[in-house]
């Protein structure tokens, strides 16, 4: 999956760019408090997606 779309996807599930790091980029879901790391790559393994969803309690995409 695009980066872009990933990262579009999580702002319309009320997750926020928290730390802007040189790898990774750390969201924070709004509602619930928790916390993952995205990978600043233009294309996200699926799996990986699912995963991080998962940790934010939001729907996959």
């Amino acid at each position: 999956m695009k980066q872009k779309s990933f990262i579009k996807h999580l702002r319309k599930h009320n997750c926020v760019l928290d730390v802007e790091g040189a790898m990774h980029s750390k969201f924070i879901n709004i509602e619930n408090g928790k916390v993952a790391t995205v990978p600043r790559h233009k294309e996200i393994n699926d799996f990986l997606v699912i995963k991080i969803c998962k940790e934010l309690d939001i729907p996959n995409p």
